[in-house]
Parts: C-alpha cells; structure tokens; sequence
C-alpha cells in the first residue's frame, strides 16, 4: 500500500531521523510487558517479555488487560511534558530475542484438560480473546495497530499478530499453527481473523498443516504486510509510520471501515473459545504427551535464547 506524495508535500514531512531522536515516555510497566510512548511517531510501543517461556501465560493475560484498558482510557493521547500528544499506533512487540511468543500456555492446557477442568479452560480462552479483540478494534481510539514479528510467531502468537492491521516481519521469522500436531486447533481466532485475510481454503490449509512458513512466504500469501532484513523491525516499523503520518487519517479511516465491513466481532471470538475448550476436552493422553513434548521443546528454546 505504497503511496506516493507530491514533492512539495513530502518536503513538509519530518525529517525520518529526526523523529527516530524524539523523545519517549514509559507509561506502562509489569514483571512481564512494557509500554512506552514515542512522540516522534505520536506511536505507543508495547514489548512482551513473558516468562519462564515466552507465551501467553495467565499473568501476562493479566498484565495485558491491564495495558489495554489504560490504553482505552487515555481516550488517545497522552501527556508529554505538559502537553497532550496524539496516539496515532499502537505497536505490539515482543521483548524476548528471536520470539515474537509461542502462543497459548500448553503445560497449563494438558494440566486443565488431565483434570477436566472445563471452566478453567474456558476462562483461559476468553481472557486471551479479550485482549485480542481490543488489539482487532484498536483499543477504541483512532489509531492503527501493528505487530513487529521478530522470530518464531506460533499458534496464539500468530493469532496475536494477526489482530493487528499491519503485520512486519524480519526475514527469518517463522510462522505456523502447531495445534493439528497434538489434535487440536487454535480456537483464539486464526480462523477469524485469517478467513478475512486470505479465504476459507487457505485458512483451513494453514490451520490443518502445522507447517511452519517463512516471512517471506507470508508476504506471498498476503498475511504479511512488509518484511525486512534481520535486527532492522524498529527500523521498519518507523519507516512505515513515517512515509503514512501524511495520510494517517485517510488510512485511520479505512482500517475503521474494514472493521465495520469484514471485523471481527467479540461474539464469534467468544463461540469459537467454547468449541475449542469442549475439543480440548476429548484429546487422549498420547495427544497431551505430544503436548508436553512441544513445552518442553519451548522450555529449550528458551534457555539457549537466555545464554545468547
């Protein structure tokens, strides 16, 4: 979506490195994310940095919840040294080298479903879909929202990302659904949210593989928006906000009208956590083992990612 401004209006820009030096302010902090403002970008930056793997624990849920009601509140803008400055994107990042987040929390799935615990599964699942569903509406506000994807984006990750308007990837980003190799599906809204992106068929493709694509093979598919070379996301992520602040109303407008059009609402988010809590009920043990071994393979990435 590439637009080219008229010389005499691209002169009025700011200058790109210019706005890189503007100032940020922490407004959010916890033990598992953080959130800061950067007035260049007039953009709110939020870094995930779950532990002891890098996926959508309960605590981190809580944190973003958190996040996005403080985000929804500030009615979109924020005080800057005494001023008020406009929140005009919302970028989600992960703060963990090499891993935007595995996704959903598998060790606490196979304790749930050992034990048949049902309504716990189920309270899992919608706090996930709560915080992705403000992340799918922008919070509220008039803004529009981008996932930086740094490393490996599976399952609930993936869905995260996939909540935003703009997907950018570095190149050796993974993508996939691993769900289907344990007999389940990722029920978080992947089908939702990629059923408006690429079609039934290519969803359900995606979804029933548990292959693992490439950035670049994203790109090819239409789910990802502008991929970029190693350890240059930031660097994407401003470029791409600073060629649009020109036309960001214009394209505010747009993203607001695909919501409206094509959106995603809470209640079909909401059906589909049920079907996925009642399959989860019926996975057998060999699947829960199959379960165990993709955390503990987790627990080994993220070790050697602590060593680096």
């Amino acid at each position: 979506m590439d637009m080219q401004l008229p010389h005499a209006l691209a002169k009025l820009a700011h200058p790109f490195e210019e706005a890189r030096r503007a100032p940020r302010k922490e407004f959010f902090c916890s033990d598992q994310c953080s959130a800061s403002y950067s007035a260049g970008q007039n953009a709110v930056w939020l870094r995930m940095h779950p532990s002891p793997r890098p996926s959508f624990n309960q605590a981190l849920l809580r944190d973003l919840a958190a996040y996005c009601e403080l985000l929804t509140e500030t009615g979109g803008d924020i005080e800057m040294n005494g001023d008020r400055a406009p929140i005009e994107f919302v970028v989600l990042a992960s703060a963990v080298p090499r891993v935007f987040n595995f996704g959903g929390d598998l060790a606490l799935f196979s304790q749930l479903i050992a034990r048949r615990d049902h309504p716990a599964l189920l309270e899992y699942g919608e706090s996930c879909i709560r915080v992705l569903h403000r992340n799918h509406v922008a919070h509220g506000l008039g803004a529009l929202t981008i996932s930086l994807v740094q490393g490996e984006c599976l399952g609930g990750g993936f869905e995260a990302a996939l909540s935003s308007d703009v997907i950018v990837a570095e190149r050796s980003s993974r993508f996939g659904f691993p769900e289907i190799l344990f007999n389940l599906f990722p029920g978080m809204g992947a089908y939702s949210f990629l059923q408006r992106r690429v079609g039934h068929a290519k969803t359900e493709e995606l979804l029933s593989s548990g292959k693992v694509l490439s950035a670049d093979d994203m790109l090819l598919l239409g789910i990802v928006d502008v991929v970029c070379d190693d350890g240059r996301g930031e660097s994407a992520v401003e470029q791409w906000v600073h060629e649009r602040r020109r036309c960001r109303n214009g394209l505010a407008g747009i993203a607001r009208t695909r919501r409206r059009v094509c959106g995603v609402d809470y209640a079909e988010l909401r059906d589909i956590v049920r079907i996925w809590a009642d399959t989860a009920m019926d996975l057998s043990p060999r699947d829960l083992k199959l379960m165990q071994r993709l955390v503990s393979r987790q627990d080994g990435v993220a070790r050697d990612e602590a060593l680096h």
